[in-house]
């Protein structure tokens, strides 16, 4: 009963979320509200839930000799996810607010300035093609950040500029997919062992420069198209109260702060939030020390405080929500089930990881990938038959990179660089439902088709 009833606290509060524009309620009061609930009927009915045997937390915990039902969901899985869930959020504060302190310095400008005019099919490209490649080198949620706020200095009408945030979310998980740093769940099959860096470079970055392409034409064709947005500065960004000294050295400055993130990763092992946040503090220094020598208003608008007051609190609490919620279920096994379903439902590999990346626009894709990553096991090099696929590097989970990479786009909700934007920017669900899933859909298949083409012809 209590297992059953997680989930129609689920689906109800997602239903609040997707219809936020009926209800009027606040999507992160509604994303905390399911979070807080189903860790509350999961602590006390856990006896229930758990003597289902679904999760495979569960038993992992039970067969390492632990019995507590209460300890189990009250320390162990609750700040289990806790730590991975805070990582999220530290790294999601630390990039707004370096992407806010470069904007308070109206370091932006640089970019604006260039890519601001002309035709407004050109500046589809060139946000889309920036968003593709700046994802890969950072990642898929940093880089819709800094794409948003340089969006928010170009383009002034709030639904053109929900078509190009659109955009910078389609491209940017297709830019994720490719890269073994791009992506939350690329990083998770990276450092698990599934696959290399060099494998999944060249593997997916033609299914996933497809992806792109084909997205970005069917924008160009069907909704952009005779649209009248025009790009132009807003009015308190036609004057400038830093010299242009500052406004590159900060951009220079923010920038190195982002890409030097992953290599930060690469040498210490460390989660990424602990490089973010050590850019930060470089950057937050540096810019005390320099503002010692700017009038008394200076110092009050162009600190690392002032920039914090500017983050998006909402956006963070409704990613703490969300992926708290999936948690839970993750726990409890709902999401084992699931996995277990699509194994012996299905069967076909390339069928199962394209269900389970549309499955991620409406479920987080980590839990997914990593029930995945716990229902199979890596083979052995020099297995034969159905074997090979789930060796190192093998075809399912090279696809799995791919499509629980780019599947999130399917839903405004169903990938971080979605919500981030839903919440920046305020989107839409339905909006986005009618207008963009469709276009999502096409590139995912026609990524998807790309990739399969590749393996039979060429082996990769």
């Amino acid at each position: 009963m209590m297992f059953l009833l997680m989930l129609v606290v689920f689906i109800v509060g997602y239903s609040l979320i997707v219809f936020e524009h009926v209800n009027h309620i606040n999507k992160a009061a509604s994303a905390l509200l399911i979070g807080c609930l189903l860790w509350t009927i999961y602590a006390l009915g856990g006896e229930d839930i758990l003597a289902r045997e679904a999760s495979l937390s569960w038993l992992r915990y039970k067969a390492n000799g632990g019995t507590d039902v209460v300890s189990f969901i009250t320390h162990h899985e609750l700040f289990h996810h806790l730590s991975e869930i805070a990582s999220i959020l530290f790294f999601l504060i630390g990039a707004m607010t370096i992407v806010e302190l470069v904007d308070k310095y109206q370091g932006f400008r640089i970019i604006t300035s260039r890519i601001g005019g002309g035709d407004v099919i050109r500046l589809l490209w060139i946000i889309s093609i920036l968003t593709f490649f700046m994802s890969a080198a950072l990642d898929n949620l940093t880089t819709t950040i800094v794409l948003l706020t340089v969006l928010r200095k170009i383009i002034t009408k709030q639904e053109n500029r929900w078509i190009f945030a659109s955009v910078v979310v389609l491209s940017a998980n297709a830019g994720g997919a490719w890269s073994p740093i791009g992506d939350v769940t690329t990083i998770m099959l990276w450092i698990g062992g599934q696959v290399t860096a060099a494998h999944i470079i060249s593997a997916l970055f033609v299914p996933s420069l497809v992806n792109m392409i084909v997205s970005t034409t069917l924008f160009s064709l069907f909704v952009v198209k005779g649209n009248t947005i025009k790009p132009e500065l807003p009015a308190n960004e036609t004057s400038s109260f830093t010299t242009h000294q500052e406004q590159v050295f900060m951009l220079v400055v923010g920038t190195l702060a982002l890409i030097s993130v992953p290599i930060f990763k690469t040498i210490t092992h460390l989660p990424p939030f602990m490089g973010m946040l050590l850019g930060l503090s470089v950057m937050w220094i540096m810019t005390d020390r320099y503002l010692k020598k700017r009038r008394v208003e200076d110092r009050r608008t162009l600190t690392v405080k002032a920039a914090l007051k500017a983050v998006d609190i909402p956006t963070v609490l409704f990613f703490l929500g969300v992926l708290s919620a999936v948690a839970a279920l993750q726990s409890a096994g709902h999401l084992d089930i699931l996995a277990q379903w699509l194994d012996e439902s299905v069967g076909n590999i390339y069928v199962i990881n394209l269900l389970i990346g549309a499955i991620s626009s409406i479920v987080d894709n980590v839990p997914l990938v990593a029930a995945s990553m716990g229902m199979y096991t890596i083979e052995a090099p020099g297995m034969t038959g159905d074997a090979v696929n789930f060796m190192q590097n093998g075809s399912f989970w090279t696809f799995l990179a791919y499509c629980a990479g780019t599947g999130g786009s399917l839903l405004i909700v169903g990938s971080a660089s979605g919500v981030a934007a839903m919440g920046l920017e305020q989107i839409n669900f339905m909006w986005y439902l009618r207008r963009i899933t469709w276009i999502a859909f096409a590139g995912y298949l026609t990524g998807a088709l790309t990739y399969y083409l590749q393996l039979q012809w060429f082996g990769l």
